[in-house]
């Protein structure tokens, strides 16, 4: 776990700066009052981006007139099939990809009107571990400070690494390292210049349950200490349980952006399956107002709004059909049947 004082120490930095800051070094962001800071901390309003056609492969629209905020303090979560235009998104805002149209800014500061500031203001981990293998982490980071201007005087090399529990390793060649400490190692890289918005890029694909705990661990302290989050993951089930927003993009689009709570509530469905004391050769009639399935010998299946809350009805007319209740489970839906239910909505539409 990261010591919480560390963490301290590191996000108290993570402030915007102002117009008239010294450009020769981007990454030196001074501290201001929190009256000052921006309530958004990502704002995109109608960005597009169309890749023009190339030889044999034609025009594609990566990103169709997207709107998107980001609340300051807020560990977002940004979900979407392969080719839904995610990665292309988080290049934009990092300044790698170049929009076709639309405008963002990232803590206030537009990616056209002050590039250097908008970049100092954003820290992205990529999937991919781009880490050289000849370096130490100490090398590493002090490298990456040098990339952003951070000068000797005001890098934090070695506080970095002790809050992200790496220091011990600071001078061993980054080859030896296990794999949960080479993506912390990519998390401290994205922190050399204080960036008050973090982008986390699948960091999690393809790495062990622990080391998944361990790194969510991490990223929570981050966030309760005042660093945005941005986060893309495939796996719903940590976006449910980490993100307090959340929005979902197909084809370029964003389908669907609220609360993770509201989005949820969207759907309203919940289940409830009953083992009975005997065989059934169907549901009793005087169930049928609650519309039950016979999914085994001695199982019904119930399916109601959640909102409703039918269930003590539903048990009083099943103890009233005769039948005793030997076992009862619920289900209620979670991010991944709203996942699937409005990308596959997108995709019937097209057809």
């Amino acid at each position: 776990m990261i010591p919480i004082a560390a963490l301290q120490s590191i996000v108290s930095r993570s402030r915007p700066m102002p117009d008239d800051t010294d450009l020769s070094s981007p990454a030196s962001a001074p501290a201001v009052a929190d009256s000052t800071l921006p309530a958004q901390a990502v704002a995109v309003q109608g960005l597009t981006k169309t890749y023009r056609a190339s030889g044999k492969t034609a025009a594609k629209e990566a990103l169709i007139d997207v709107d998107l905020e980001i609340p300051r303090g807020s560990l977002f979560g940004l979900l979407g099939p392969n080719g839904a235009g995610k990665s292309t998104l988080i290049n934009i805002l990092a300044g790698l990809v170049t929009k076709t149209a639309g405008r963002a800014a990232i803590w206030g500061y537009d990616i056209d009107g002050a590039p250097r500031q908008s970049r100092a203001a954003i820290g992205v981990v990529p999937q991919e571990l781009n880490i050289d293998p000849f370096f130490t982490p100490r090398e590493l980071l002090e490298l990456q400070a040098g990339l952003y201007g951070v000068p000797p005087a005001e890098r934090r090399t070695d506080e970095i690494l002790r809050a992200l529990g790496l220091l011990d390793k600071a001078s061993a060649y980054a080859r030896t390292l296990s794999g949960g400490m080479r993506r912390r190692l990519m998390v401290a890289k994205a922190m050399v210049h204080s960036p008050p918005v973090l982008v986390l890029d699948e960091p999690t694909a393809g790495v062990d349950i622990e080391l998944r705990q361990q790194l969510w661990a991490h990223v929570r302290e981050l966030n309760l200490r005042g660093t945005t989050v941005l986060l893309t993951t495939h796996y719903l089930e940590e976006a449910e349980e980490l993100c307090d927003r959340i929005a979902i993009i197909n084809h370029g689009q964003v389908i669907a952006c609220d609360r993770t709570e509201a989005l949820l509530a969207q759907l309203d469905n919940k289940e409830l399956t009953l083992l009975v004391d005997r065989d059934l050769a169907a549901a009793p009639e005087s169930l049928a107002a609650y519309g039950p399935e016979k999914t085994g010998p001695r199982h019904l299946l119930f399916r109601y709004r959640a909102s409703e809350s039918p269930v003590t009805e539903i048990l009083a007319a099943v103890s009233g059909a005769g039948l005793s209740i030997v076992d009862m489970t619920t289900e209620e839906t979670d991010l991944e049947d709203l996942f699937l239910q409005l990308t596959r909505g997108a995709h019937e539409g097209e057809a």
